[in-house]
């Protein structure tokens, strides 16, 4: 129960590695991983876990092993968050920019494409915010957090 099958140091590398291949995956597969999640992407998401635990582990199975990995992600989830919100240059690696989904009442159909969004959940977005088409949109943003800024045109008095 206590006693590793593999060296500390090993289970501290293989976790580091992980959380590593892991952060660039998210940051490669775009915003929509990071926002709402749908159904697909919560499977994904479980599935992958479940087929990367093996390789944080190794052939250990003991409950110090499972302490090791744990304090370990933690850790380093800890400092990657402190280097983040320091350094913009260190939170630019990490957060993709905003994307422009919409300017001045259009939609830009490639970056709807690029960032995997149907017209269907950018139309709810504009919905939400009160508008009953895009036309009445000065700028439809998908921000960082996978979240859709709408900012409406100016009305004229």
């Amino acid at each position: 129960m206590w006693h590793l099958a593999v060296p500390l140091w090993e289970l501290i590398a293989r976790s580091l590695l992980i959380y590593g291949a892991f952060l660039v995956a998210l940051r490669l597969f775009g915003k929509r991983q990071l926002g709402q999640f749908t159904v697909y992407d919560l499977a994904m998401l479980l599935l992958a876990a479940n087929a990367l635990q093996p390789a944080m582990t190794g052939p250990d199975n003991s409950l110090t092993g499972g302490l090791v990995i744990t304090g370990t992600l933690f850790t380093v989830n800890w400092i990657v968050a402190q280097l983040a919100s320091r350094h913009p240059r260190f939170r630019r690696l990490l957060e993709p920019p905003p994307t422009i989904l919409a300017r001045d009442g259009q939609w830009d159909v490639r970056a709807l494409a690029r960032e995997g969004i149907d017209l269907d959940e950018a139309l709810a977005a504009v919905h939400r915010a009160g508008l009953t088409d895009v036309s009445e949109a000065a700028l439809v943003m998908l921000e960082p957090d996978g979240s859709i800024t709408v900012v409406p045109k100016r009305r004229r008095r």
